[in-house]
């Protein structure tokens, strides 16, 4: 398959370009486009064998959950059995935006899209491509995000040709995207709403919107590998780099002494060591490739620059490589939980 990349300007769409990906979702195929969070790969969302096609193009276990993405509140309730209050709460203070909602599915939505759940989850991007492709295609669009399974996200339409030439038809390429890290999952089927994965939208603005308790699963902590994953990026190992990744915790001091003491070792042994610093940080490093995230504190340039970076290590053909560990608060918490996940949750405290 020879996969067709066209450019388009987010700010004046084109419509032949956004007619040609809405036939191709209507058919049943799969295309990559820009959200404010990642690109995602996208298909009908209703089709059985659709949904098929993005686990087969991705690599991605079939137990793993696609997110629907809509255009309008409509057709979140088209696709649910129930809609607890919260629903309309959170939709009217975060869509469209990086927030996926998880309710319980009705007859209209496969099992293939929802991973076997009963469940299924929905957001509403805010990003004007998929706005348009969605409502051009007149489909619900099953998108995770638009890499093979397991390899860092796509924040940029290069990234998914990295990974997905030849293997999907269509990549929309919008530019570089806003956010950089994938939408906040909260499950509205518990009797306290859980966030499932962290992201942009924190779990203090989500109280906030809300006016009650929510609480965090453990799993985004500790997984449990044997349980089933109700979001996608519970169970398995996502974002890795191909070098093995640790996170070095602590005071600065000692975080910068460990990971030159370890680099100094590694080096030794003839392994090409990387480490990923704030900018405050990065010249007090003897790594062979330092790369910096933002300034110390930054969050919101460390959620854009994650995956880049992590990207990058593998084209600097890092063999090892050594991550301050930022501070898990605000969109710091979605920033730690993707570095944990890519680390495979290897954490040195010093």
């Amino acid at each position: 398959m020879q996969t067709k990349v066209v450019s388009v300007d987010p700010t004046r769409i084109d419509d032949a370009c956004i007619r040609e990906a809405a036939e191709q979702i209507r058919a049943g195929g799969l295309v990559a486009f820009p959200t404010e969070t990642v690109y995602g790969l996208g298909a009908d969302a209703l089709c059985p064998e659709a949904a098929k096609k993005i686990y087969a193009a991705k690599g991605r276990p079939s137990d793993n959950p696609l997110i629907v993405h809509i255009a309008d509140y409509a057709q979140l309730m088209s696709v649910a059995r129930e809609l607890p209050r919260e629903a309309k709460l959170l939709a009217d203070a975060f869509w469209p935006g990086p927030l996926t909602m998880i309710v319980w599915k009705n007859e209209l939505v496969p099992r293939e899209t929802t991973g076997g759940m009963d469940t299924v989850a929905v957001r509403m991007p805010s990003h004007p491509v998929a706005l348009r492709l969605i409502r051009e295609s007149g489909c619900l669009i099953a998108a995770p995000s638009a890499n093979v399974s397991g390899r860092p996200s796509p924040t940029e339409a290069s990234h998914v040709a990295a990974d997905l030439d030849g293997r999907i038809p269509l990549i929309l390429d919008g530019g570089p995207v806003g956010i950089g890290i994938e939408s906040t999952i909260i499950d509205l089927t518990e009797e306290v709403p859980m966030i499932l994965r962290p992201g942009y939208i924190t779990a203090e603005m989500l109280a906030a919107a809300l006016g009650e308790e929510i609480r965090t699963d453990p799993g985004i902590i500790a997984p449990d590998s044997e349980q089933r994953p109700k979001a996608p990026g519970m169970k398995y190992r996502h974002y890795a780099p191909k070098a093995e990744l640790i996170l070095i915790r602590g005071e600065r001091g000692r975080v910068i002494r460990e990971i030159n003491r370890l680099t100094g070792e590694k080096q030794q042994a003839g392994l090409r060591v990387g480490v990923m610093a704030s900018d405050e940080n990065a010249g007090s490093y003897t790594a062979d490739c330092v790369l910096c995230l933002g300034a110390e504190g930054d969050m919101e340039a460390a959620a854009r620059q994650l995956y880049g970076t992590l990207r990058e290590f593998d084209r600097q053909k890092a063999d090892i490589i050594y991550a301050e560990s930022p501070a898990a608060s605000g969109v710091g918490a979605a920033v730690m939980n993707r570095l944990c996940k890519a680390a495979g949750y290897q954490i040195s405290d010093v």
